[in-house]
């Protein structure tokens, strides 16, 4: 998946430090300060919002798991706002809003 980024400035100086950090001129953790300033921030996603997400693309729970590659139960968690998602799963469900189901079936 490719990166997002703030803006195209913001583009072309992380890519440039990424270049920098593989000829091993900056390390790890001046380049994660510069992943955090560059890269859009994935928002996270409240209960009401992954069930709207799920019905706009008429899923079932069980069916949207398999998608997410997650268990049924675990997105019932979500839409209940028993557990929060993060990670891939985050990720995904950001494409999901953005691009629909399609983009990852």
């Amino acid at each position: 998946m490719a990166k997002q980024y703030r803006s195209e400035a913001l583009a072309s100086i992380h890519e440039t430090m990424e270049a920098l950090h593989e000829l091993g001129a900056i390390d790890k953790q001046t380049m994660r300060v510069f992943n955090d300033t560059c890269l859009t921030p994935v928002a996270p996603f409240p209960p009401e919002a992954i069930r709207a997400l799920r019905e706009r693309e008429h899923l079932s729970q069980p069916v949207f798991a398999r998608y997410l590659n997650v268990s049924k139960n675990l997105v019932s968690d979500w839409e209940r706002g028993v557990k929060r998602p993060g990670g891939p799963a985050l990720r995904l469900l950001t494409v999901i809003e953005k691009k629909g189901i399609q983009a990852i079936a």
